[in-house]
């Protein structure tokens, strides 16, 4: 827009009123200068072409450098969960119990941890007055099965109760001699056993959550054969705490 164009609309709105103020032919040049310096930058800047890197925004090298292997965009723990969820699933069909346990007279925890390592199980074994529990790891198939039958079988003399929760059906049957034999009604076992038996068993307390208690608690996975053979002879020799019942390892 020219000084003459900028006066011809002026004149057009001569019929304003007059504010009293008349801006010279110079100041309107330098006004109309510096509006045109001021556009032709704001447009210059919208011209130049923006930059998006490290925007955040993907673009298609972005896209394409994505791993090919749907394996390595899991989530952490994704193994983890498919894990658990098949273990869940297992022991709603049955193929896996939920938990086991084998009930003794034993006074001591810790010699029925021995007796589990020399017999190849693997247990966590929980002291308490009515009698030491063993609570089994190996809970596929017939595990908790084949763990009583070799403790009673290495284990000469020595009964024990199996208590076990497949697909939430308790089975209870009393061992001995590698041998099953009288089931028992599982209010029965409950009635006479220390309370955490009846929760490991319906699942509302865990081996953790006992240790976090108080419990005295001993992992038959933590003694070689030599220092179980050395705690047995400890308790049979001297009768400090816990009794086989005149029953002897074979």
């Amino acid at each position: 827009m020219s000084a003459d164009e900028y006066d011809n609309n002026d004149s057009r709105d001569q019929d304003l009123p007059d504010s009293g103020h008349h801006l010279s032919e110079e100041e309107v040049e330098r006004a109309l200068a510096s509006f045109e310096a001021e556009f032709n930058e704001g447009q210059n800047q919208a011209d130049q072409p923006v930059d998006h890197s490290g925007s955040g925004v993907d673009d298609e090298a972005g896209l394409d450098s994505a791993p090919a292997d749907e394996s390595s965009a899991k989530p952490d723990g994704a193994d983890g969960v498919a894990a658990d969820f098949d273990q869940e699933l297992e022991g709603l069909i049955g193929n896996r119990a939920k938990a086991a346990v084998m009930v003794t007279r034993l006074a001591s925890a810790e010699l029925l941890a021995a007796f589990c390592q020399i017999s190849d199980i693997s247990a966590y074994c929980i002291q308490a007055r009515e009698g030491a529990v063993a609570v089994l790891r190996n809970l596929d198939g017939d595990g908790p099965e084949a763990a009583i039958r070799d403790l009673t079988t290495v284990v000469s003399g020595l009964s024990a109760i199996l208590a076990v929760n497949r697909a939430d059906k308790l089975e209870v049957t009393l061992w001995i001699s590698g041998q099953s034999g009288q089931t028992l009604a599982p209010p029965i076992l409950f009635a006479a056993t220390a309370d955490f038996v009846e929760d490991l068993m319906i699942g509302t307390t865990t081996v953790d959550r006992l240790r976090q208690d108080g419990a005295a608690i001993f992992d038959s996975g933590e003694y070689n054969r030599e220092k179980a053979m050395g705690i047995i002879a400890s308790h049979t020799r001297f009768g400090a705490g816990g009794s086989t019942r005149k029953g002897r390892v074979e």
